[in-house]
Order: structure tokens, then sequence, then C-alpha cells
């Protein structure tokens, strides 16, 4: 029930990506209006992660992924008034990020539960698996529609509030089985994930890093990459295909990250940093399959970051803090939203290769200070 409905909320948060592309020419916007409507995502998001993992550690996890997957829909139908109103893009956006937190700090909350610390790694390759793929079909569904078939600013939407109404039945079905953990302390609903002192040293040292590696990857290619790349015909389609390809790495990489250990997570950030290098390529050469290069890259960075982070989480926390530990670990994974803009407000689009390379560089020493620091078990 968990994974169904984070995938179907990890589906609709994509669906607005490619169609980013028509919403430019049709209210003629900036590429850093374009990373800023992307990018308020994240400002919805961190209230929602902080309080709604807190809420559900008290109140039971299933009285806040229902009011939260209200939300997720309710988001979709705002945005089909966003082809005629700049301000409704950012107010779905908003909306979308701040209902979509909640599912995804306490979904994951609820896997691990199921699971235990035992089973820590299997809950977050669980939950890395149905985000990613989420995350992956989305775009690729909305491109392919806002390409080939009709209404392009409406049916995508509608195909993601189709998508999410199974989940929340099902949801429906076990309402009152995944209740608050039991035992411990009930520590209000400020984000307060009960980790001793050595634990959190290593949250703050290692999970977050790791975390915001998470999504600064795909986001900076599903929305600079295709900047670099203005000859190309079908361009809505291609990001559609991009994100699709980006995101559909980081789920095919989760069964084998369980191989690599402590390794995962400085694997994850070293490939991220050769993805940003490459990709800065295609700005001299406009390749088409420069991008999708650093895209797979991008991608199989992001996810086993994902999962090196969700592992920890799982192991770190104890059962009455796993919903706020969830909550901020996506907070910090969110984080990594603001890298698109970083990237393009500074820069015209004709000199991005200069900021990839910049992010290059900071992931590369992130990777390294992740090897140093990982925890071998």
């Amino acid at each position: 029930m968990a994974c169904g409905l984070l995938f179907a909320t990890a589906f609709g948060t994509n669906v607005p990506t490619p169609l980013l592309l028509i919403y430019r020419v049709e209210l003629d916007l900036a590429p850093s209006t374009l990373a800023a409507i992307f990018g308020v995502y994240a400002l919805g998001l961190a209230p929602s992660l902080l309080l709604g993992g807190p809420a559900s550690d008290r109140y039971g996890r299933t009285r806040v992924l229902l009011p939260a997957a209200v939300g997720v829909a309710g988001a979709s139908l705002l945005f089909l008034g966003g082809g005629s109103a700049l301000w409704l893009l950012f107010v779905a956006r908003f909306v979308q990020g701040l209902a979509s937190g909640a599912i995804f700090s306490v979904g994951s909350a609820w896997l691990q539960d199921q699971a235990g610390t035992a089973g820590a790694a299997r809950a977050a390759r669980a939950a890395s698996i149905a985000q990613s793929a989420g995350f992956c079909l989305g775009p690729l569904t909305s491109g392919l529609i806002a390409a080939y078939g009709p209404w392009p600013l409406t049916l995508p939407y509608l195909v993601h509030v189709a998508l999410l109404v199974p989940a929340v039945v099902a949801v429906l079905l076990v309402a009152g089985t995944a209740g608050a953990p039991a035992g411990g302390v009930r520590r209000g609903l400020l984000p307060r994930p009960g980790l001793d002192g050595p634990a959190r040293r290593t949250f703050v040292r290692v999970v977050v890093p790791t975390a915001v590696c998470v999504y600064a990857f795909p986001s900076v290619t599903v929305t600079v990459l295709p900047l670099l790349l203005p000859g190309i015909t079908g361009l809505v389609a291609f990001t559609g295909l991009l994100a699709a390809l980006t995101l559909g790495t980081g789920t095919l990489v989760q069964p084998f990250a369980h191989r690599l250990g402590a390794r995962t997570g400085p694997i994850g950030a070293a490939l991220g940093a050769l993805g940003f290098v490459i990709g800065s390529l295609a700005a001299p050469t406009g390749s088409v399959l420069v991008v999708a290069v650093a895209g797979v890259l991008l991608g199989a960075g992001g996810g086993l970051c994902l999962n090196a982070g969700l592992t920890l989480v799982g192991r770190l926390a104890p059962a009455t803090g796993r919903g706020a530990a969830n909550g901020v670990f996506y907070t910090a994974a969110y984080v990594g939203f603001a890298m698109p803009f970083l990237a393009t407000a500074f820069v015209a689009v004709d000199a991005l290769m200069w900021p990839l390379l910049v992010l290059g560089a900071v992931t590369a020493a992130t990777a390294g200070w992740l090897a140093l620091r990982m925890p071998t078990a």
C-alpha cells in the first residue's frame, strides 16, 4: 500500500517537467523562471516534510497519508489552469510539494516500520524503487502525451489523478492498521527524531550531504541540460524521455545497491560528479548523446544516494522517531531542487557549461568526504 502511494505521488511530481517547455512558449518565460517554477516545489515540501513525519509518529501513518493524497490530487487539478496564468503554476507547484512531502516521509517511515531495523536496507530499496519508478514514468507519460496526444496541458494531469485513485483506495483498506509506533516518548509535532549523540553526528556529516545529491542530480538533468539543445526538434518529447532515462536508471540500480554496502553513497556522488562534467560538454557539442550519457550517470548517482540515505535513516532512527528522521532526510534531499535555479540565474544559456563544471567539482569533493565518513555498518 505504501509503495503504491509513493509511486503515484512521485509520478505526479514530475508530470509538469517536460510541460515546462510548453509553458515557456505559451507564457514567454525566461529559463530562470522555469527553474523557479520547478524549485518552488521544494518550498512547499519543507514544512510538510518537517511536520508530517512527526505527526505520523504521534497519530499514525494513515491519518497523515490520506489528507496528503487528497492534496496531491488537488495540485494536479490546479495545474489545469496553468497554461494561461503564471501565478497558478507557482501555486500548483507549491501545493504539490506541500502534499507530496508528507507522503514521501511518512510512506518511507511506514515501510521501515514493517521491515524493522534489521530490514532497513530492504525498506530503503522498496521506497527507492517505488519513488524512482514514479519519477521516471511521470515525465515519460506527460512528455509523450504532450508531443503526440490531445490536450497536452490537461490530459497528463488527469492521467495522474486517475492513477492516484486506486493507491488511495488501497490505503483506505488498511486505514487504522498503521498506527503510531508503540513504545517510547511522544515528541510532539516538531522534527525531533530522538537520535543519540553518535547517530546525530552521522546524520549531519553523512546523511545530509548524501541527501542533497539525491534530487540535485535529476533536477539539473531535466531542467538545465535540455536548454543546451535549442535546435532539437520534438524537445518536449525528448525532455520526457530524458527524465525517464535519468530516473529509470535510478530505479534500475536499486537491486545492486546492497552489494556496494558502505560504498553506495560515495559511488553515487562520484557518478553524479562525472555526469555534471559530461553534461557540460553538451554546451559546445550540442550532442543529444552527451546529454543522454550525462542523464544515465546522474540518474544512477541520485538513485544510489537515495538508497544509501534511506538505509542509514532506517538504521539510525528509533521507531518512535522514524517519521521525523525521514522528514529531515527528505528536506535535505529537496535542497537539491535549488541547483537548477543556481545554475541558470546568473549566466546566459550559452554559458551554462561553467556552472555545470562547478557543480561537478563540488560533487566530487562531496564524494571524497562521504568515502571518509560513511559508516561501515
